[in-house]
Formats: structure tokens, C-alpha cells, sequence
């Protein structure tokens, strides 16, 4: 026969199963994706976010007082004040294309009276240049249609991180490398950034055809000039995480000779100060300090906030899920259906 089941035989509350720890569980979640993440963005996510731009469209602006030989009154004009004008304007489809930074540089330097003009064709002097670069290293890359071919760690921007060492400059006027040595640290519209400088000796970069009369050789019509640069004060400030530079001085001198001349027989150009206007130092720097911010969230801020926050969300879970599971003491048997509680089967009395 089967027998009805009674209270008795029905399981006690005591004994159902625990719901699932929802809460220990999450935090356990939460804390392992947050160790994860700040893992990535340090090895992957951060790295690859220093990258050189290829979208950049930005226009530096250098001003000083100097002299420069003035063509149509053939003569050298003195205590005149000198403007030098840079554009860079990124390439996108070349860029993304080749997967450099290929960039569109032009230089014009004007003078008081070509400068009104605002037309880099009618200028003192105008260069455009197509410059290739590692958008991680900074290094030079001959492809793109690169001109011209050149060389060293640092022109229109430094490498990412900066080092306290030197670095090797290309100066296209020279079309060599210039060493710049560091010089400590130096605040740029107060913001701080590492300060490199350096000269260039007097060279000979060229050379032009002009009027034997205007070199010292009157007695000849036309003559070969030698062509000469010097540049007596580069001082570049960058900024330490991105390498923007965020201030440049230059003291360039370019000056014709006599074919084999000892002497410089006309000044073509000279400045003993151009440095970037208040203006350029002003977007510089806002350009770094916006640049350095991001790079400093991702390598810096958010993995290391990400990790404290995950080891605490896991060691909190953990804790919890530990506490759970530890028995809180022997439980007692429930009462016998049969009434013969307190009585020991076996002993005197039974």
C-alpha cells in the first residue's frame, strides 16, 4: 500500500536550495572586464592612438626684424620686419592609401611691401615641399611622391614621447640634418614643454647666376654666385607626449659670394630672431594640450582608475561569494514524528 504522504515527510524549509549570488557574481563581471580593459587600452588601444595625423590643415606664423636684398631697388634693406608663413595641409587619400602621413607644406617669406599682397607667388621667397613620415616613428618615408628626399628624427613635429637627449633636425634651407641638443624645460603661454636648440655654420648651400657688379667682379657680365647659409639660433620648444612643437626661433642669414670668395658680398637675407607670433604659440599649444590630454586618458587615467576599480569590484565579489558559501554552524535534526523525543533507546528504564 502507499502511504500518504504527511508533514513529516515534506522537506523543511531549512533545507531548499540558496537562490543563485546575483550580486557577488556581478561584481566578480564587472571587476574582471574592467582588468581586461585597462589591460588593452594599455597594450593596444593606447600605442595605436599615437599616430601622426593625416587630416592636419594648420598654418604657423614666425615674425622678427632683419634685412633682405630688395630686387627692384638693388640694394639690401635694413630693420625691416619679416614675416614667414608655413601652411601644412594633410593629404587624406594619399595617407589612408599608403598608410603614411603625407603632407603639403608651403613656406613664403615676405617682406613689408609683398606681404599686403597675400599672394606666396609675389613673395620674397616661396617653397612648397611634400613631406612623407611614419605616422608612428616620425621617421622619413620615400614614396608619395616625396620632395624633397630627407632625412633625420624631427621637422615640422618631434617623434611621440619625448626623450632628454638629442635629436637630429632637418633644415631645408641647409638640406642637411642640424644636431639639436636638450636644454631643459621651458613654459610656452604656460604650458610646459622641453626646449632643443642648436646652430648651423655657415655653408654652402647652392649657387645662382646675378651680375658680375653685384658680387665685387665688375669686369665680368654674368657670373656663377656662390649661395651661403648660416642659421646662428634654433630653438624649438615640443611638447613631451605628442612632440607638437609649440614654439620655434630661427636666426637665419642666406648671402651670395664671389665664385670661390672668402667674403659674403651681398646679404640676401638675415634675421638675428623669427619666432612664432603670440597667435601660432597660442593654437600650438591648445593643439598639444588637447592631443596630450587624450593620449594621457588612455594610457594613462582611465587604465590605471579602470584597474583599481576592478581589483576592488573582484575582490569584493569574491569576499562575498566566500562568505556565502562558509557554514554558519551545525543545524538541529527535527523532531521525530513519533513523540519519543529526549529518550535514549537502550539505557535503564526503558
Amino acid at each position: 500500500m502507499r502511504r500518504s504522504s504527511s508533514p513529516g515527510d515534506r522537506p523543511s524549509p531549512g533545507r531548499l536550495r540558496p537562490p543563485p549570488p546575483v550580486l557577488p557574481l556581478l561584481l566578480l563581471g564587472a571587476g574582471v572586464f574592467l582588468l581586461v580593459l585597462s589591460a588593452l587600452l594599455v597594450r593596444y588601444v593606447g600605442p595605436r592612438a599615437e599616430r601622426t595625423p593625416i587630416d592636419v590643415d594648420v598654418t604657423t606664423v614666425f615674425t622678427g626684424r632683419g634685412s633682405y636684398f630688395d630686387v627692384d631697388a638693388l640694394a639690401v634693406k635694413d630693420n625691416q620686419r619679416i614675416t614667414v608663413t608655413r601652411r601644412v595641409l594633410g593629404d587624406v587619400a594619399d595617407s589612408e592609401r599608403s598608410g603614411r602621413a603625407v603632407w603639403d607644406v608651403s613656406t613664403a617669406i615676405d617682406t613689408p611691401r609683398t606681404l599686403p599682397l597675400k599672394d606666396p607667388r609675389r613673395s620674397l621667397q616661396w617653397t612648397t615641399e611634400r613631406w612623407v613620415t611614419d605616422r608612428r616613428t616620425n621617421l622619413p618615408v620615400h614614396c608619395c611622391e616625396e620632395s624633397p628626399a630627407f632625412g633625420g628624427e624631427a621637422y615640422l613635429k618631434f617623434p611621440f614621447d619625448l626623450q632628454k637627449r638629442g635629436y637630429s633636425w632637418w633644415d631645408s634651407t641647409l638640406g642637411a640634418t642640424v644636431p639639436l641638443r636638450f636644454a631643459g624645460t621651458t613654459k610656452v603661454q604656460g604650458y610646459e614643454g622641453y626646449r632643443f636648440t642648436g646652430t648651423v655654420k655657415p655653408t654652402r648651400t647652392g649657387s645662382r647666376q646675378v651680375p658680375g657688379l653685384l658680387v665685387g667682379r665688375p669686369g665680368r657680365g654674368q657670373v656663377l654666385a656662390e649661395e651661403w647659409y648660416a642659421n646662428t639660433g634654433i630653438e624649438l620648444v615640443a611638447d613631451r607626449r605628442t612632440g607638437r612643437i609649440i614654439n620655434a626661433v630661427i636666426a637665419p642669414r642666406k648671402t651670395l659670394r664671389a665664385p670661390g670668395g672668402r667674403r659674403d658680398a651681398v646679404t640676401l637675407l638675415r634675421s638675428g630672431r623669427l619666432e612664432f607670433t603670440d597667435a601660432t604659440q597660442r593654437t600650438q599649444v591648445d593643439l598639444a594640450s588637447a592631443d596630450s590630454g587624450r593620449l594621457e586618458l588612455l594610457d594613462r587615467t582611465v587604465p590605471l582608475g579602470g584597474s583599481a576599480a576592478g581589483a576592488a569590484f573582484t575582490a569584493a565579489g569574491a569576499a562575498l561569494l566566500v562568505r556565502r558559501r562558509r557554514p554558519s554552524g551545525t543545524r538541529t535534526s527535527p523532531p521525530p514524528a513519533d513523540g519519543t523525543a529526549g529518550v535514549v533507546h537502550g539505557e535503564p528504564g526503558a
